[in-house]
């Protein structure tokens, strides 16, 4: 029995609440009334801006690898481009072995890479 008498005070409480709500909106509408519009005919020009110039995108990892490759003329191996980037043994076998299939690289001995052209 208590349990419904609670039920019923809540719905009570919440059909108070939905009123006091509706209310409010009616009183919100009647507030913000539209502002009528000046007979201005005469359209202005808007002011040409420039955008801002885009910022260079910031080099991946991998592309800093890459860089490394590409100006070497014998090739570099994966001792070299570890002391150059300080980049761990696995980092640096992962993106080699990425760029090695993506084309971007190939291999002219063991260990050895050397960018395409």
């Amino acid at each position: 029995m208590t349990i419904t008498k609670d039920l019923q005070a809540i719905s009570k409480e919440l059909t108070k609440l939905v009123n006091q709500i509706e209310k409010l909106a009616a009183a919100l509408g009647k507030a913000e009334k539209p502002k009528a519009k000046p007979d201005n005919t005469k359209t202005k020009a808007k002011a040409v801006t420039k955008k801002a110039p885009a910022k260079a995108a910031k080099k991946t990892d991998t592309d800093k690898v890459l860089d490394i490759i590409n100006r070497s003329k014998k090739g570099v191996d994966t001792a070299t481009l570890m002391k150059k980037t300080g980049f761990n043994q696995k980092k640096v076998s992962n993106m080699l072995n990425r760029t090695y299939k993506q084309g971007k690289i190939t291999r002219v001995g063991k260990g050895i890479y050397v960018g395409v052209k």
